[in-house]
């Protein structure tokens, strides 16, 4: 054991801690690859199966189950045990990913997709509280820079990855291929990670979960539907938008008096705890809302194949993969973290702003520094902070930690895509009328977002309007993403640098050693 913990804390790795990293990397790249592959596969996937009205609910289910389940299965690894809630939400996985490779109509899909979602929501959750309770937090930037590398490599692979396991294999693969990657990380979590279980004598907080969920469901169908099923200010909206409020405030009411909440509302007394909530919802924001809006804007204007659309985005996330990583050593080696989320604001101030600037004589060159400034500056905050909540709670509450920041995450990807869309398709409408009269309303009256072959059946007028109204569209969803930047760089400076466990700062009466010791005896 001594060995053991003297190497981590010299930064080496045995083979033992190896192989739990090699587990939780491919935990982590099923649960981020896998809507990178299904996407690209889902034109065939709808030529095979039809229901091409409820094509949108194939990810919005999934994305719903994810969220849902997210703080629920951190709660549950708290009070039951990491170990077993992390290889449940394994198991529904891959029983969801070969339903849905097997699924004979949509309706099927669509309901196998959402099994798959609540394993996932295990997955992201799992990777991160085993991570917590196993490695000090002056330790901890380095595995999580980690993960972060993981989670750009399957946003860059995925779509090459997708179309062709689609293209060769068949478009069932592209869930098929999950089943093979689950089972080696089953077998490598079952035989070498060893964590002490647990059992609360209180029991699951049901009520609170079921409002949390129905809270979280509405919120995310209001961000989904607002503005393209439905009008913002639709019945059905102002429906949900009251059911997702009032769920969420009968949820906050009973967290104050169930015996055992699902979300123990103490963790945000810490001022730390509660600033990564804020910055993690917006980094959610403006990552989401990047990725969907540059592919759009290189394949309408600069006429970039949609085939390579993961490779366009290379310069963001190539530099994300960078920052996180030296983000990680940098903390690990030094114990001060503050200066990352400063300048990871700063980073996403200036280059959303610089990519708002981008207009149809724009070169690729250009773009890509752009892209590169605002990946730097995500890669800055992505790992950092999950790793200051962690950091800001006790032992006992790491799983919800890890949850919440995963979960305001999640929220600020929906409200992020949902806003700057909006916004983007409000303004290609308005430039579409201006430029090109009643055809360039008409081209964009269902839609603002047109694929590679409806924009070459437009007149060149047309097209040329389309081009223009692509780049005011991209110009008002970046500028939006850079002002409210302006919220990250203000919560970091509110940031109180609180020195990590397990470093120098402290010694074994705090509890420093803990998690080198838990390393220790879970290998």
């Amino acid at each position: 054991m001594a060995d053991t913990v003297e190497n981590i804390k010299e930064g080496k790795r045995p083979r033992s801690v190896r192989v739990v990293l090699l587990a939780l990397m491919i935990a982590m790249m099923l649960a981020m690859l896998d809507n990178m592959i299904v996407g690209t596969a889902m034109p065939t996937i709808v030529g095979e199966l039809g229901g091409l009205e409820h094509l949108s609910w194939v990810v919005t289910g999934y994305t719903l189950a994810t969220a849902a389940s997210t703080p629920i299965w951190g709660k549950v690894g708290d009070m039951y045990g990491r170990k077993g809630a992390f290889l449940s939400s394994i198991v529904i996985f891959l029983i969801g990913s070969a339903l849905s490779g097997m699924a004979q109509d949509m309706g099927q899909l669509i309901g196998f997709r959402a099994v798959q979602g609540l394993g996932a929501g295990g997955l992201m959750v799992g990777v991160m509280a085993i991570i917590g309770d196993l490695v000090p937090p002056r330790e901890r930037g380095r595995y999580q820079g980690m993960m972060a590398g993981v989670m750009a490599l399957a946003m860059i692979g995925g779509p090459l990855v997708g179309g062709t396991i689609t293209d060769n294999w068949g478009w069932r693969w592209a869930f098929y291929i999950n089943l093979p990657l689950g089972a080696v990380a089953l077998a490598l979590v079952t035989a070498v990670l060893h964590l002490p279980r647990k059992r609360s004598k209180a029991g699951i907080d049901y009520l609170g979960v079921v409002l949390l969920t129905v809270g979280i469901t509405a919120i995310v169908l209001v961000t989904t539907w607002g503005g393209t099923e439905y009008a913002w200010t639709s019945a059905r909206i102002m429906e949900l938008t009251g059911i997702g409020v009032a769920a969420l405030i009968g949820f906050v009411f009973w967290q104050t008096r169930a015996a055992e909440p699902v979300l123990p509302l103490h963790i945000f007394r810490s001022l730390n705890f509660t600033l990564m909530s804020v910055i993690g919802f917006i980094t959610g924001f403006v990552m989401f809302g990047a990725t969907l809006f540059l592919p759009l804007y290189q394949q309408s204007v600069q006429g970039a194949s949609a085939t390579n659309s993961g490779l366009l985005l290379l310069p963001m996330l190539g530099a994300m993969l960078v920052t996180s990583m030296v983000a990680g050593r940098v903390t690990t080696n030094s114990g001060r973290y503050k200066v990352f989320p400063i300048a990871g604001g700063v980073l996403m101030i200036i280059g959303l702003y610089l990519l708002s600037t981008m207009d149809t004589g724009t070169t690729r060159l250009t773009s890509g520094v752009y892209m590169a400034v605002v990946g730097a500056g995500m890669g800055c905050l992505m790992q950092i902070t999950m790793l200051v909540a962690q950091n800001s709670v006790e032992m006992k509450d790491m799983g919800v930690a890890s949850s919440s920041t995963t979960l305001f995450r999640t929220l600020g990807s929906s409200f992020g895509v949902a806003i700057m869309g909006a916004l983007f398709n409000h303004r290609v409408q308005d430039v579409m009328a201006e430029r090109a009269g009643a055809l360039g309303a008409n081209v964009t009256e269902r839609s603002a977002q047109l694929d590679a072959a409806s924009l070459a059946k437009l007149p060149a007028a047309a097209r040329e309007a389309y081009q223009h109204a692509v780049s005011a569209g991209t110009h008002s969803a970046f500028l939006l993403g850079a002002a409210v930047s302006v919220l990250v760089l203000i919560a970091a400076l509110f940031v109180k640098e609180v020195p990590l466990k397990g470093g120098p700062q402290q010694g074994s009466a705090d509890g420093a050693d803990a998690a080198p010791a838990a390393m220790a005896d879970a290998v």
